[in-house]
């Protein structure tokens, strides 16, 4: 171990020797870090709900985009069926 490594446990150690062994609270650091969690929590919050009130969750239905979607749909059905049909085509 270094010389400035056993001075700085030698501070440490004394400073250990002061504070009661039966009383350990967080003191102000705590209470700063628990602060700045529950604000940043907070700001989430009212941003999610900001940003789910956005959210249209109905859907609409567009006929022209339907319409292609069937055709498209019965298309590739009966090119499926041929494929099947030919014989010595390999299922599976």
């Amino acid at each position: 171990m270094s010389a400035s490594a056993s001075l700085a446990m030698t501070h440490l150690t004394t400073l250990a020797k002061e504070v009661d062994e039966d009383k350990v609270t967080p003191g102000v650091l705590g209470f700063i870090v628990f602060a700045a969690m529950a604000l940043a929590v907070w700001a989430l919050m009212k941003s999610m709900s900001k940003h789910m009130g956005k959210v249209d969750f109905t859907e609409t239905s567009d006929p022209t985009k339907a319409e292609s979607a069937d055709t498209s749909a019965s298309g590739s059905d009966s090119a499926s069926g041929s494929a099947s049909a030919e014989p010595g085509a390999k299922q599976g």
